[in-house]
């Protein structure tokens, strides 16, 4: 697993508390900002994946041209497998949610963006309304976790010293449409907890203190339960875009030809070389028990709550597989909005309703 850290300016955190409300008006802006200050970090695991083909050359076209030719190499980070991985282990001690990014750049052109050269790179990333999307998701967000609360006992809450604590963390998919929806994400909690302040100071949001180069604040959540929220972003490769090989580049509705067969088969590829369902179930199985292993997370601290930021295919295969659904290749009926957020669940009854896309009309030709 590969994971780099995207640290957020103290100068930016003080400051938004310093000026009192960071408003849905200038968020975008101050966002935007921010970014020039965004820098990933050096590696804090030994690296799964890469970005080279399998020449060992980096990529260098963003988007290749469909061709019935196999001569075009699979990156190296794009698994072949045979199988889906074993399921992932009941119960996991963290809880997870999945983000999806909002509105992007390749959203609007209306083309798939999987290339692997897009990784760290700025290409592609959230409009205005994506941003605003990712924004409005940590209400969205906050609403899950205070549901989910409500199933957990209190002893389960605990974290450490007794206090009904938990840290909330995000990941990302290193491609700048996921990165920056989770700053936005990160943005609205931070707002949201402004507000709680201007309404009751005394009960609602402590700044804490800067501990170990990571910000933080801790949100009183109203029901006996506190969040910790870590403003730091943590890339990691395994949560990618899925590849679409000859397909990258091409309209969106050439998914067509993929999304039927990963139905039949979770292990198809076709003509197209894109990445099968079960090895984009393979490598996020490998991000999250490297999470569930990581030192970041102590066991002691108790129950933290991850945030994982991604992309449509990658977080239904994900909300799928982690199910424990039969066949997760039916995934493309479970679509996430842009800037949706759900809840991991473990069974197959925690899975929204069902609904089958049709072929388009307008299909092309290849």
């Amino acid at each position: 697993m590969t994971i780099s850290l995207i640290q957020m300016s103290s100068i930016n955190f003080v400051g938004a508390f310093g000026r009192g409300i960071l408003t849905r008006r200038n968020a975008f802006q101050s966002f935007t900002q921010k970014k020039t200050l965004i820098s990933p970090r050096p590696s804090l695991s030994c690296p799964l994946w890469s970005a080279k083909d399998d020449r060992g050359q980096e990529e260098s076209n963003d988007h290749q041209t469909p061709s019935s030719s196999s001569s075009i190499a699979r990156p190296s980070d794009v698994l072949m497998v045979d199988q889906m991985p074993l399921p992932l282990p009941i119960p996991l001690k963290h809880t997870y949610y999945l983000l999806r990014h909002g509105q992007s750049e390749g959203n609007v052109e209306g083309v798939i963006s999987s290339c692997r050269s897009l990784k760290y790179s700025s290409k592609h990333g959230l409009t205005p309304l994506g941003y605003q999307q990712g924004y409005d998701s940590a209400k969205s967000l906050l609403e899950l976790i205070q549901q989910q609360s409500q199933t957990t006992s209190g002893e389960d809450q605990a974290g450490a010293g007794g206090r009904n604590t938990s840290r909330i963390f995000f990941y990302s998919s290193p491609f700048a449409r996921a990165k920056q929806t989770a700053q936005a994400c990160i943005d609205g909690l931070l707002t949201l907890a402004a507000e709680d302040q201007e309404e009751d100071v005394s009960t609602s949001i402590t700044p804490s203190t800067i501990e170990n180069g990571q910000n933080n604040t801790v949100l009183n959540l109203k029901n006996g339960r506190y969040l910790d929220i870590q403003t730091n972003i943590l890339l990691e490769d395994g949560l990618m875009e899925r590849y679409f090989g000859q397909l990258d580049g091409l309209p969106l509705s050439t998914y067509a030809y993929v999304w039927p067969e990963d139905k039949k088969d979770v292990t198809f590829t076709g003509r197209f070389h894109v990445e099968s369902v079960a090895a984009v179930a393979t490598r996020l199985r490998e991000v999250i028990l490297e999470i569930e292993q990581s030192d970041l997370h102590h066991q002691e601290e108790g129950n933290d709550i991850i945030v994982l930021t991604s992309h449509a295919d990658v977080l239904q295969i994900l909300q799928l597989y982690a199910s424990g659904v039969d066949n997760v290749g039916e995934f493309s009926s479970y679509r996430f909005g842009n800037g949706e957020v759900r809840f991991m669940g473990r069974t197959t009854d925690t899975l929204p309703e069902p609904s089958p896309l049709e072929v388009p009309k307008d299909l092309p030709v290849l």
